[in-house]
């Protein structure tokens, strides 16, 4: 089959990336998901992997090109069938092979009875591997479709697998702890008789070999490196070499097929750096605390790992300063409380988030330095013309921050719509991964639980966060007389390299003057 198209594939959501790398030339041969190119968003980075293996015809973009999903970026000559054969011959044991063949029976008979089927890894929205937390059933339990079987986390969400039809199962592959991908097989269920398997199962003709069930996910994928002098290493690990000023060629491989991973990255820059200046890490205390009575340990969850890591990183590069003000919500509360519920939809409910993320839009256009990110060498600004408001969520793992997109575009009620959605999803581990990319800025709200002002961490890369403390009444002179006002503490940090103290309190009073007159905050 000669000239093969190869196109983006889904991008989860994403209107349009750019081609940061172009992984191989005309001519080259390649195997079956090694990579073309590499494509990169302000959040995330993907490779657009080789649908079979074969010869590179020709490559029909250049770095620096944006895609979009389905964008044509090669074209490839597949390899004839003799020669997938014999190189399935020197991969797999023939006992192997004959498996897969029995399998391969199964998946194309649709039958009346019941049927075996695999549990597959769905699609990870470009995340290249994920840890396996929980095993929510076990061997023999019953469940119907869309029932969770198992959750995996990442370092920012978890999400379930969920059954693809009625079923029993009948084993899992993988144990807690497990790193597995997406397309690994992670188990194998009895399909109800009513559900034909060919309309949940994958065909297992895609891939002309598999590993036999009883091998671990990480060797799913496992296979003899052939020596040609490139460098083998996911998205996420590129793009940190990148951030590092990596070169990928110098780093010593340790992970599958020898493919770099991020522990190799981090081993190679300290090597590298003096001992006595060390890395920004995590630092905990090494005392003996049994010493003085009973204690107990527990583990953070990767969640909130994370999380310190990425809060330690912000504080130690970005010069922080926090500007405090109060916004008199009085009347606005009014109107919320008693003429709004009139507007809305039955059970449709506006809190007082919904106006601060639209007053907060307003602000980003009038002052866009505040909508911006420094540039790679921190001597350019770029100014975004977007407005992804991110909302941090308090879960039980550990705080997530999903993105509402293009919040310019909604009303009051569409934005507290979105948010509340979204806060759901994120408690109910189900919300999707490319729901937290892509923020030009962030509110933390403690209102609902107290306090009179707090400090928010800037989420680097933007050069703001909103905090937003618990309203109360306060005494307030109206130049003749006190009276009582609610007052709503707002605390703005900011990056003091792109913002200086006179553009935060004018931001800040700007927002607190648009939530102070009602007439501002339009459905």
């Amino acid at each position: 089959m000669a000239n093969t198209p190869v196109s983006v594939p889904d991008l989860g959501g994403i209107d349009e990336v750019e081609v940061i790398e172009i992984c191989v030339k005309p001519g080259d041969n390649i195997e079956q998901e090694e990579a073309l190119i590499v494509l990169e968003s302000d959040k995330a980075t993907m490779e657009v992997p080789a649908p079979f293996s074969g010869k590179v015809t020709s490559i029909k973009v250049s770095v620096g090109d944006k895609v979009s999903t389905g964008t044509q970026v090669a074209e490839m000559d597949q390899i004839n069938s003799e020669e997938v054969a014999n190189e399935a011959n020197e991969l797999q044991a023939p006992a192997q092979i004959e498996e897969v063949e029995e399998q391969s029976t199964v998946t194309q008979t649709d039958t009346n009875e019941d049927t075996e089927i695999d549990i597959i890894v769905p699609d990870l929205g470009g995340i290249e591997s994920v840890e396996v937390i929980e095993l929510s059933v076990t061997e023999g339990d019953s469940f119907s479709v869309e029932d969770g079987l198992l959750v995996l986390e990442s370092d920012k969400a978890t999400m379930e697998v969920p059954a693809p039809s009625d079923g029993i199962l009948i084993s899992f592959s993988v144990k807690v702890g497990d790193k597995v991908s997406e397309g690994d097989r992670v188990g194998k269920m009895k399909s109800s008789a009513s559900t034909p398997a060919s309309s949940v199962q994958i065909p297992i003709a895609e891939k002309s070999v598999q590993a036999p069930k009883e091998h671990p996910p990480k060797t799913l994928t496992s296979e003899p490196m052939v020596s040609s002098g490139k460098v083998h290493a996911g998205p996420a690990v590129r793009k940190l070499a990148r951030e590092l000023g990596v070169d990928l060629a110098q780093v010593s491989a340790s992970g599958p097929r020898s493919r770099i991973q991020k522990q190799d990255l981090h081993d190679f820059v300290k090597q590298k750096v003096n001992a006595s200046v060390g890395t920004v890490g995590v630092k905990g205390s090494d005392e003996d605390f049994s010493k003085y009575g009973t204690i107990t340990q527990q583990p953070l969850n990767k969640i909130k790992q994370v999380t310190a890591r990425n809060m330690v990183a912000s504080w130690s590069t970005i010069p922080q300063v926090t500007q405090f003000d109060e916004a008199d919500i009085t009347d606005l509360e009014h109107y919320r409380k008693t003429k709004m519920p009139s507007l809305l939809e039955d059970g449709v409910k506006v809190s007082p988030l919904a106006f601060i993320t639209k007053a907060c839009v307003k602000a980003l256009q009038v002052f866009p330095e505040f909508n911006s990110s420094l540039g790679p060498n921190a001597d350019e600004l770029i100014l975004k013309q977007y407005y992804n408001i991110g909302i941090a969520v308090e879960t039980p793992d550990g705080l997530l921050v999903p993105v509402i997109k293009q919040a310019d575009s909604k009303g009051v009620v569409g934005l507290a719509k979105e948010s509340s959605e979204l806060a759901k999803k994120a408690r109910d581990k189900k919300l999707p991964l490319d729901a937290m990319s892509g923020a030009s800025f962030t509110i933390s709200s403690l209102g609902g639980i107290g306090g009179t002002a707090f400090t928010p961490i800037v989420n680097a890369p933007q050069v703001a966060i909103l905090g937003v403390s618990k309203a109360s009444y306060k005494p307030v002179w109206n130049g003749e007389a006190f009276e009582p006002r609610l007052m709503l503490p707002l605390s703005l940090s900011y990056d003091h390299r792109v913002i200086d103290g006179a553009q935060a309190a004018r931001f800040t009073r700007y927002i607190c003057d648009i939530l102070s007159e009602t007439r501002h905050m339009l459905l």
